[in-house]
């Protein structure tokens, strides 16, 4: 690195910004550095955010800022911002969660970094983030080798910006419309900053009212599951809940058996208990207490339907490895379609994307013709 960044000799503001345009590969080492970081510790923490981004400052910019603050900055090691990491959450409340691990994982100059939210007036809604100014630490394995290489990138010091989804809207469009305080907004404008600011306020708090009844509501499926079937909706979280549990477990089990592959009870694919929901709801399957009873009733017809379909439908789920969770719930589906006149089989191959190299008719032609040779005659047999 420039001798800009260590020695205490006054610079001029374009001596500095030549100095910052040489170096620019090594301030996006570092950026790509911070980003990989941050990203690093947050899946290490498990905490689900919206994104994490990160910017330089561009050149133009830094001439402005050293132009407007005269004085103020006399090496690029005094400029905080030229590199800046953003962590946008989904709730206010896991801005407090992401600041926690900045503190205890990162060298934080405190001289510098302010939690807005604690110094913020009623409306200032926008700016109740938390920004930290951080140095790069060898001891982290992001910047070891960039610190190795570029020993002199541990002068440096780079930004972390933490925002709700929702600050981040009030910041972002705020700074559209070029009012950077509150005294540059001009009265007749104010008042309906104020009350967007509470109507913003009022939202991020009734998201994190609703994540936390989400939370609470999967808590207790296990209980109200057993004790109250009839009570519990089917939704994406009571079918998730209920693919590892009987009586969708065990039936799957054995489907899979009689097909003689094995059950993939961790198959990555969150969207297979949507997909489930929808099909059960279009199918007036509306309780865990209804479900239970119609698998029970339905369970040896699911099992004989499965083992004859699926084996002409090797495109659509052999690629898998196996049968995935939930394959009695689709075979069940399938089986109300071909009884019930008013329900449709493609409705339910199309919720399942089950398409294959088979066109949907095709489809539909082997699921009822299956349905005929295996249930309808397997019925006359009984009752003949």
């Amino acid at each position: 690195m420039g001798v800009a960044m260590s020695s205490s000799a006054p610079f001029s503001p374009s001596t500095l910004v030549a100095d910052y345009v040489s170096q620019l590969s090594e301030y996006e080492a570092l950026r790509s550095a911070a980003v990989a970081h941050m990203a690093r510790l947050l899946q290490e923490a498990g905490l689900n955010i919206h994104h994490v981004t990160a910017r330089l400052k561009k050149p133009a910019s830094l001439a402005d800022k050293l132009r407007r603050k005269v004085g103020r900055y006399h090496t690029l090691g005094d400029v905080t911002d030229l590199v800046g990491v953003r962590v946008i959450t989904y709730f206010e409340s896991d801005v407090a969660a992401v600041s926690r691990l900045v503190e205890g994982c990162c060298e934080v100059d405190w001289d510098h970094s302010i939690d807005k939210s604690k110094m913020h007036d009623p409306d200032r809604f926008g700016y109740m983030g938390v920004h930290y100014v951080v140095r790069p630490s060898a001891s982290q394995p992001e910047f070891a080798a960039l610190l190795d290489a570029h020993p002199g990138l541990s002068d440096l010091r780079f930004e972390i910006q933490i925002r709700s989804i929702l600050q981040h809207a009030w910041a972002e469009i705020e700074h559209d419309l070029g009012y950077k305080n509150r005294e540059a907004v001009p009265r007749e404008v104010r008042r309906r900053f104020y009350r967007l600011a509470g109507l913003l306020e009022m939202a991020d708090e009734e998201f994190m009212a609703l994540a936390r009844m989400s939370r609470d509501y999967a808590a207790t499926l296990p209980e109200r599951v057993q004790e109250e079937p009839e009570s519990v909706f089917i939704d994406v979280q009571s079918v998730s809940y209920l693919l590892g549990q009987p009586p969708v477990r065990p039936l799957d089990l054995e489907v899979a058996e009689a097909l003689g592959v094995t059950l993939l009870v961790d198959w990555p694919d969150p969207e297979r208990p949507v997909r489930l929901t929808s099909l059960l709801d279009y199918v007036g399957v509306h309780s865990v207490g209804q479900l239970q009873k119609e698998l029970a009733r339905f369970a040896p017809d699911i099992v004989r339907f499965a083992a004859a379909l699926l084996p002409q439908l090797r495109e659509a789920w052999t690629p898998a490895g196996g049968a995935r969770p939930g394959t009695s719930l689709v075979h069940y589906a399938l089986l109300r379609a071909c009884v019930n006149p008013s329900l449709e089989a493609r409705e339910v191959i199309k919720m399942l994307d089950l398409m294959g190299t088979q066109s949907e008719r095709q489809l539909v032609r082997t699921v009822r013709e299956t349905y005929r040779e295996v249930i309808s005659a397997g019925t006359e047999e009984r009752e003949g």
